[in-house]
């Protein structure tokens, strides 16, 4: 099985090529430290399997999966290990076709059976996770969640605007639209609910 990680922070990329190296039917094939060189590594070196954090610069790992499936296909598969236990990344993750996901807390020979249960064509899903994750649907759009996330990370309208190639008033609408469906006062606050559930 080639795999192909994707991780941003050094000590855990190579900690998790070192474990996998230990498996005998595994083969990491490249290291990436963002999704953006995930992507280009993974379109050279065809991967089985894509192993990626979700929080990475330049483009995220619910990002890279969407991307994946987009411009590659069914293959590679595509598994997301994070420290983050929130039902809405859970979500978002597997409507961007990601096939698995783990918790870094997760003991290291589970990661190991998770990759050949994906390899083979199965899921690979932290159980308490999926329980609580229809529980609790995401009322955010996608031009919402981009905007809000821009919002929490304190750009301006006019900013965020010029970003998404959008009106200050179409911004405004959006703003406000997500404060509305998070009960929120301001969008400081509304982006902070979002990224607590896991919806940015």
């Amino acid at each position: 099985m080639r795999v192909l990680l994707a991780e941003d922070q050094a000590m855990v990329l190579g900690a998790l090529s070192a474990l996998l190296a230990l498996e005998p039917d595994i083969e990491v094939v490249g290291c990436a430290r963002d999704g953006a060189e995930a992507l280009a590594m993974a379109k050279t070196l065809r991967p089985d399997v894509v192993v990626t954090d979700i929080e990475m610069p330049e483009m995220t790992g619910l990002e890279l999966a969407q991307s994946l499936r987009e411009q590659l296909g069914a293959t590679p598969r595509v598994v997301i290990l994070t420290t983050f236990a929130r039902p809405g990344y859970l979500r978002r993750a597997l409507d961007a076709g990601a096939a698995g996901y783990l918790l870094k807390e997760a003991p290291a020979a589970e990661l190991a059976k998770a990759l050949r249960r994906v390899h083979a064509g199965g899921r690979a899903v932290d159980a308490e996770l999926a329980a609580e994750a229809w529980g609790d649907p995401d009322p955010l759009s996608e031009r919402e969640r981009q905007v809000l996330r821009r919002a929490g990370e304190g750009q301006s309208g006019p900013e965020i605007a010029r970003v998404l190639h959008l009106s200050e008033g179409t911004v405004r609408n959006y703003l406000s639209e997500a404060i509305s469906k998070l009960g929120s006062s301001n969008r400081v606050e509304a982006a902070r609910i979002a990224k607590a559930k896991g919806w940015l």
